[in-house]
């Protein structure tokens, strides 16, 4: 066989990667990429803000005051007179671990509950999947706003309360993909080898149904983003001194008449973010849909 043909056997059998083939079909919408740039520029400026931001984060200067943007001021400054770009950039560092570390909390949760749930079947399942129910039907946003009341307001329980009811649509989710993979004939296979339940769960099924939760992992963490910043605009979230983009667009509604930039630049980065967010979730349903790329 010649040297060609075995050179592109191989390119053949190399481009035969599932996930391969999504990141290509990934970069093919603009959209997504786009997204999935300003994305990490957010998450990129986040981590660096300690060594980044033009002015400490606690100063005041109440005699500046309010001002609008300007050669000093990039974004302008707030009514204790603290730069509003500095505040925006610690405002995000706290946006954004909310809206991950949230959705992790939500993702442990659901995959495990409805992994579990799909793969036992049954009895279990009905259970476990009628509780899902009843919690579903309980308003969340008082069910968050009486665990802050009563716990007290500090950012791991905000983590953990947020967390605790973005579950139950993943675990749904988790449930319908193991009930369509557990019929496979990897699956069986495992079965009659004797590996245990958790190991079947663990190492079969979460993985083969990556794909979904993959996708709804990005449609959450704006869900969670936007959750948190009505809490702190209800006073409900972040407390000072720590800020957040919701806090920065409560303190900027009760002045928007007045000084219009303390609403305006806090609610242009929590929508870009969004927004950023959504086109990448938009592009990885696309991508990991072998069947639409298909058609």
């Amino acid at each position: 066989m010649t040297a060609p043909a075995i050179n592109s056997i191989a390119q053949t059998e190399q481009g035969t990667s599932l996930w391969r083939d999504a990141w290509l079909r990934l970069r093919r919408n603009r959209l997504a990429v786009l997204g999935l740039t300003v994305l990490l520029l957010f998450i990129v400026i986040a981590a660096a803000t300690p060594w980044i931001a033009p002015y400490d984060y606690a100063q005041q200067d109440l005699e500046l005051g309010a001002t609008p943007p300007s050669a000093a001021h990039w974004l302008g400054t707030d009514i204790f007179g603290r730069d509003l770009l500095t505040q925006i950039m610690f405002g995000g560092r706290i946006s954004l671990a909310v809206g991950f570390i949230a959705t992790a909390v939500a993702l442990l949760i659901g995959v495990t509950w409805g992994a579990i749930a799909g793969y036992m079947g049954g009895r279990v399942d009905t259970v476990m999947m009628r509780l899902v129910d009843i919690i579903y039907a309980l308003p969340f946003m008082i069910f968050i706003i009486l665990l802050m009341v009563v716990f007290g307001r500090n950012m791991l329980l905000l983590f953990l309360a947020i967390g605790a009811v973005e579950w139950l649509t993943m675990a749904r989710i988790m449930r319908s993909q193991v009930q369509s993979l557990r019929q496979q004939e990897f699956v069986e296979a495992a079965i009659s080898l004797g590996l245990p339940t958790a190991t079947i769960i663990r190492r079969h099924l979460i993985p083969n149904a990556l794909g979904p939760i993959i996708v709804y992992t990005t449609l959450t963490i704006p869900s969670v983003m936007l959750l948190e910043a009505f809490l702190s605009f209800l006073g409900l979230g972040v407390q000072p001194p720590e800020t957040s983009w919701g806090l920065l667009i409560s303190y900027g509604a009760e002045s928007m008449e007045e000084y219009p930039w303390l609403l305006l630049f806090p609610g242009l980065a929590l929508t870009l973010t969004l927004f950023s967010l959504n086109f990448l979730g938009d592009g990885l349903r696309d991508a990991l849909d072998v069947r639409g790329a298909k058609d």
